[in-house]
């Protein structure tokens, strides 16, 4: 992947401690009540950094009522919640997380099952960060048909967006460190460069936030996300959705993929 590609795709992974998505700086949101006329079954939702695919999946989980399961939110809860290494994979995956050690696919696939057999997941669920590899993809594949109860099969929905669309979201971010407001000095800029329009505080950036650290994460991503894609594609159960555009515009989009999906299977 390098810098000259038009568009991109990668699989934004779940990285335990960080979880940024757009925000309206300085408002409230108003959430319509969910739309159960339509069960969506579980929806792999992939994209590059920078994309907005917190920001989708929080529309989605909005306007539908189901949950959005994210590997990190699991593994955070186990580091923070006692009650959650009750069990012995909690109990397991807190001993090595403690001892700096990555959580093996097994370990975080046994994490995922017990986490799809709580209610709120019968009509369907966001997947945030699993599956992040090819076995995991097909595991998930083979434990949905196994425990199934009338599941639908996972369906990949990729958000796509060029280059430099992402690198200036993601290199022009700015964070406000007192109400957690977040802006673009591109897109989105304070009323007054670098203070927050709320608190008056100066904005922070992250460390990471440089156009070099974007380009090593994609390439990673890339790399990571490529036969996930391949493996949903070749049964029939991926889409592109166009990232260049409007926040409502992309959520269209996705909308209008899963639904072409999900009528192609029943079809």
């Amino acid at each position: 992947m390098t810098a000259s590609l038009p568009r991109v795709a990668g699989f934004a992974g779940a990285e335990v401690g960080r979880h940024d998505t757009l925000t309206t700086n300085c408002t409230s949101d108003t959430t319509a009540p969910a739309d159960l006329s339509f069960s969506p079954g579980p929806v792999l939702l992939l994209g590059a950094p920078g994309v907005g695919k917190g920001t989708q999946a929080q529309l989605l989980v909005a306007k539908h009522g189901i949950p959005q399961i994210s590997t990190g939110d699991i593994l955070r809860a186990i580091r923070n919640d006692p009650s959650k290494v009750q069990t012995p994979e909690g109990s397991e995956a807190k001993r090595l997380m403690d001892q700096g050690l990555l959580v093996p696919d097994d370990l975080v696939n046994k994490l995922v099952s017990k986490r799809l057999t709580e209610p709120d997941t019968a009509r369907g669920f966001i997947l945030d960060g699993f599956p992040r590899t090819l076995p995991q993809a097909e595991w998930l594949d083979r434990h949905l048909v196994s425990n199934s109860n009338g599941t639908l099969p996972v369906v990949a929905i990729s958000i796509v967006a060029a280059y430099d669309q992402l690198a200036r979201r993601i290199t022009g971010r700015r964070t406000c460190p007192v109400c957690r407001s977040i802006y673009n000095i591109y897109t989105n800029p304070p009323k007054v460069d670098g203070i927050c329009d709320c608190e008056g505080a100066a904005l922070t950036q992250r460390s990471d936030d440089t156009e070099s650290v974007f380009t090593e994460r994609l390439k990673t991503f890339e790399e990571q996300t490529a036969p996930v894609v391949a493996h949903y594609r070749a049964l029939g159960r991926f889409e592109e959705a166009d990232g260049d555009q409007d926040v409502d515009a992309v959520n269209a989009a996705i909308e209008k993929a899963l639904v072409h999906l999900r009528n192609g299977q029943l079809g």
